[in-house]
């Protein structure tokens, strides 16, 4: 019986330990996201504007 208490107690220690680890990562992983997400907004701006000085240009042009 004290072994078997023993093994449980190892168990939910590790598992406590693997809980701390996880969330650290997650925070990690979300911080991470919300960065790419900013830059993803920024790239897709930059294209948009890309875009619309673009189609500016070629409207500019004489049709031939």
């Amino acid at each position: 019986m004290d072994a078997e208490l023993t093994q449980l107690e190892a168990q939910l220690e590790q598992l406590i330990s693997h809980h701390g680890v996880l969330r650290t990562e997650n925070l990690s992983l979300r911080a991470r996201l919300m960065q790419l997400e900013a830059e993803n907004r920024q790239l897709s701006d930059k294209v948009r504007l890309a875009a619309e000085r673009l189609e500016a240009v070629l409207e500019k042009l004489p049709e031939a």
